[in-house]
């Protein structure tokens, strides 16, 4: 169980993920075994700031003030950018996570920090939720104040979608919390575990794998200790009616 889940879940949640499988054990049972092993849970270090501001560009209000606890999906998203070192240069990952269950809806890789990155990862967003049935007008985009995300093509793409731009106000890590502690799993998880990485091509592959996990297997404890896929099927089990009558408009 701890070797499926990338090895990274702590006595905790390789408990709680052994009873959901029908596997009945005691916590203290899990926690001596694993340290009969020599098995551990993964330890976050500290994240680096990527994205740089442009302090001449004009930018969109904070429409968040660091409230991260929206009451359904599809009303705020929030999106960052981060970096793998490789053998072959820098690669740098955008997310855009839906903040109610800290699902990732959308993410791109590339070997240049530029608008065209971000944008890839709004487009696999609003592809993900449409695909899905649901409308993202209205939904507020959080980001920091990198220049990326205050440009004139991603305000451009955010208004053609009924989305409205958010950017954080004094600057600080906590202005855009959620999205760095998506990274910060990102890079615990995966990226510092299984390096060195030798190539762009490896680290979307093994970013693609991760993300389908996180999303559907991941015990969250935001989420309850479920996987935030499950905590958003969820929410729309008890909102049917809502979800047909949006499509009805569709």
């Amino acid at each position: 169980m701890h070797r499926e889940n990338f090895a990274v879940y702590g006595a905790r949640k390789v408990w709680l993920a052994l009873n959901r499988e029908g596997i009945a054990v005691a916590r203290c049972t899990v926690e001596r075994l694993m340290g009969e092993l020599g098995l551990r849970g993964a330890v976050r270090g500290r994240i680096k700031r990527t994205t740089i501001a442009d302090p001449l560009c004009e930018r969109p209000a904070d429409l968040v003030s660091r409230r991260f606890a929206p009451a359904a999906p599809n009303l705020l998203w929030v999106a960052d950018i981060t970096y793998v070192s490789t053998w072959t240069g820098w690669v740098y990952v955008a997310f855009v996570v839906d903040a109610y269950a800290r699902r990732i809806i959308g993410w791109r890789t590339s070997t240049s920090m530029t608008t065209a990155l971000v944008l890839d990862a709004i487009e696999h967003a609003i592809w993900t939720r449409e695909r899905a049935g649901w409308d993202v007008k209205d939904v507020v985009h959080h980001t920091d104040r990198g220049s990326q995300y205050t440009s004139i093509a991603l305000a451009e793409r955010l208004a053609e979608a009924g989305i409205q731009p958010s950017v954080g106000a004094v600057g600080s890590s906590y202005d855009n919390a959620l999205a760095e502690t998506i990274n910060g799993l990102y890079k615990t998880e995966v990226i510092k575990p299984r390096g060195p990485w030798r190539s762009a091509d490896q680290v979307e592959f093994a970013t693609a794998e991760w993300v389908d996990w996180f999303n559907h297997r991941r015990l969250y404890q935001r989420c309850g200790d479920i996987p935030p896929a499950e905590m958003e099927a969820a929410y729309y089990s008890r909102r049917p009616a809502q979800h047909t009558a949006e499509l009805s408009h569709q």
